[in-house]
């Protein structure tokens, strides 16, 4: 999988997915061949994913991405298999675990056995991707239709889950094609997510998982301003038990030291510690989205690394 980028529309656009699907292409045609995109109570990642890639032949797409728990799985496999359709075969499905605060906040409720439905979503999605059936009866989900469950272009189907606890991890190895940390430092990379998830897979008879390292860039010239941006962008994440685990886990003073901010040699510089550290691939997810002028040395370094 080449290099990617996380896509974010101008929401001063008269038309969201006509301001996607220019941004994508803009990428595109810069030397980007892989796209991200997250899922948004103003947006469905899914859809808009599905309209991309058919706009834009040839670009890949992804989510990055669409947390489990208010979706039945049944619905979850419509979706991606429509937009993998829709796509050509160049769509990716990224799946989250969510944020229980926020998700009490918008959905009015939480979904406390969060790796018990994780477990179950990429069940469902594995019978119907591997046999193009499913009947399925667990704790948290039913998927047992009396009606087809693919589409003609749908699959293969990769699915991919921002992984980064070790319960997380296992689940993923087993039953998924990789992971989709953020906020994971090079040394978690290499000390705990890839032997942990690799094991995983490897118990489980399936192949070498992806780790697809996902990494907050700024390319900027002035450093000392550009990690003072990222920090107040990156704050938020500190509040959050999973991704407060993942920074403590690097054993870094700050957040800030888990983004990569700099020149456009310096940050190219500081992602390939990723792949060292074994990450399969990468994804830079911009920290200031301010117009295209903002994104273009990002998809620059993209598209040379």
């Amino acid at each position: 999988m080449p290099t990617g980028v996380v896509l974010d529309p101008d929401r001063s656009s008269p038309n969201h997915v006509a301001a996607a699907i220019d941004q994508a292409r803009r990428a595109y045609n810069a030397g980007v061949e892989q796209v991200w995109i997250a899922q948004q109570f103003d947006h469905d990642a899914i859809s808009l994913a599905g309209y991309v890639g058919a706009a834009v032949p040839g670009l890949g797409v992804g989510t990055f991405v669409v947390p489990v728990n208010p979706r039945h799985p049944l619905t979850l496999a419509s979706q991606a298999l429509t937009a993998q359709a829709a796509t050509g075969g160049n769509f990716s499905l990224g799946l989250g675990l969510g944020a229980h605060g926020p998700e009490q906040v918008a959905f009015g409720t939480a979904w406390p056995n969060t790796i018990g439905r994780l477990r179950e979503h990429l069940q469902v999605l594995r019978s119907i991707l591997d046999t193009g059936t499913v009947d399925f009866h667990g704790e948290e989900f039913t998927a047992a239709p009396q009606f087809p469950v693919t589409i003609a272009g749908g699959t293969p189907l990769p699915v991919y889950v921002a992984a980064m606890g070790p319960k997380a991890l296992r689940v993923t190895g087993e039953l998924a094609a990789g992971t989709l940390p953020y906020l994971a430092g090079p040394r978690t990379i290499e000390d705990f997510i890839v032997p942990t998830i690799t094991a995983a897979a490897s118990a489980a008879g399936r192949p070498a998982p992806k780790v697809i390292a996902a990494v907050p860039v700024l390319v900027t010239d002035d450093v000392d301003d550009g990690r003072a941006r990222a920090a107040e962008a990156l704050e938020f994440y500190t509040t959050i038990p999973s991704y407060a685990k993942v920074i403590e886990r690097e054993g870094v003073d700050s957040v800030i030291d888990l983004a990569a901010v700099g020149t456009a040699a310096q940050v190219s510089t500081q992602l390939r510690r990723y792949l060292a550290a074994g990450a399969t691939d990468i994804v830079l997810s911009p920290l200031v989205r301010t117009g295209v002028a903002a994104l273009e040395p990002i998809w620059d370094v993209a598209a040379a690394l």
